[in-house]
């Protein structure tokens, strides 16, 4: 113990956190990773569009339509082409910026998404801030009373949050805050640009009833990783050494149990995503999930594959600010990093 206590030497992580938090991967095979997943992910969404019994040629110009005139739109929409021709003129034009027109509106898909992205990303990014902060100060809470009533409390709490659906947070909150105690609206939304202060009024609702579920599931696994890091003998020695408990978890400990929570943090991505097509609806976004779901009701196959395509590179973006958060917060992988690229030179 004497050698993790020396003066001047850096706490070191125990082997809790090595073994939970996923270990920061090679830069070469994130990027190719991603890669693979974006190149998949695009092949599945082509593909979901092209082989559905959609016929936009009927649907936009209806049962009159000639087979002359369908003939005509399919050779406008490129549909009279192989598959494999067409998906490779959709990715390319979407590695460019250009997703399609809409059929039914003839809008390019990439206007469409550029107007309704916006509101998802700073709802979501309000969500996230609201995850850390909540599911942060209650796993820390929890670990400081391991066992104790607030560490019951925050679990109990945790417990209920992890099985109750973002609708019905939805609807509670809106119940409470917006109905009972009429402190924010119900519904709507301003564009950040336009009036911050009208935005956040509005963002507050939708984002906390994202953010709950995602801040249980940080809480209990940052509780968990401080509990075990806590009682390794780096930490326990500090605190013989005449640190407090609350020092040593929040100068030493944290940082080194942190790692699972940061990969529970980007696996919450999707979910927030997915939990955004029922919130949306309840407070009445005009974000990407409602926009999809318009083009689903439609058959609208160039906004669908469109708002799939950039949903995927979003929780891809999400994964990549994940990898570089776990290599920030891992100091062996640095320097392990620093000297391989010391020998290859």
């Amino acid at each position: 113990m004497s050698a993790v206590l020396a003066p001047g030497r850096p706490l070191t992580a125990g082997p809790l956190a090595r073994r939970a938090a996923r270990a920061p991967r090679p830069v070469a095979r994130v990027l190719a990773g991603t890669v693979t997943v974006f190149l998949l992910s695009s092949l599945l969404t082509f593909g979901l569009g092209a082989l559905s019994d959609a016929n936009p040629a009927a649907a936009v110009l209806g049962e009159t339509a000639t087979p002359a005139d369908i003939a005509r739109l399919d050779h406008e929409f490129g549909l009279d082409r192989s598959l494999p021709v067409q998906y490779g003129s959709w990715l390319t034009d979407a590695l460019g910026g250009d997703l399609g027109r809409s059929w039914f509106t003839t809008v390019p898909v990439a206007d469409s998404i550029a107007t309704a992205l916006p509101v998802d990303l700073s709802i979501a990014g309000l969500a996230l801030l609201f995850a850390v902060l909540l599911g942060g100060a209650a796993g820390i809470a929890a670990a400081l009373s391991n066992g104790g009533r607030t560490d019951r409390i925050v679990t109990a709490v945790c417990t209920l949050l992890g099985t109750l659906p973002a609708f019905v947070i939805a609807i509670g909150l809106i119940t409470l805050l917006a109905v009972q105690l009429r402190l924010l609206p119900s519904g709507g939304y301003v564009p950040f640009g336009r009036d911050p202060g009208q935005w956040l009024r509005f963002a507050v609702l939708p984002a906390l009833a994202l953010s709950l579920d995602a801040a249980a599931a940080i809480a209990r696994q940052l509780r968990t990783s401080l509990v075990g890091e806590l009682r390794e003998n780096y930490a326990t020695g500090a605190v013989m050494r005449g640190l407090s408990r609350r020092r040593v978890l929040l100068g030493h400990v944290l940082r080194n149990a942190a790692g699972p929570a940061v990969t529970v943090l980007g696996m919450s991505v999707p979910m927030l995503i997915g939990g955004a097509v029922v919130t949306e609806r309840i407070f009445n976004l005009p974000g990407i999930a409602q926009l999809s779901l318009r083009a689903a009701e439609q058959h609208d196959v160039p906004v669908i594959q469109g708002t799939l395509l950039v949903t995927v590179v979003v929780v891809l973006i999400a994964n990549l600010a994940v990898d570089a958060g776990l290599f920030a917060l891992n100091p062996a992988a640095r320097k392990a990093r620093s000297a391989q690229a010391r020998e290859a030179r």
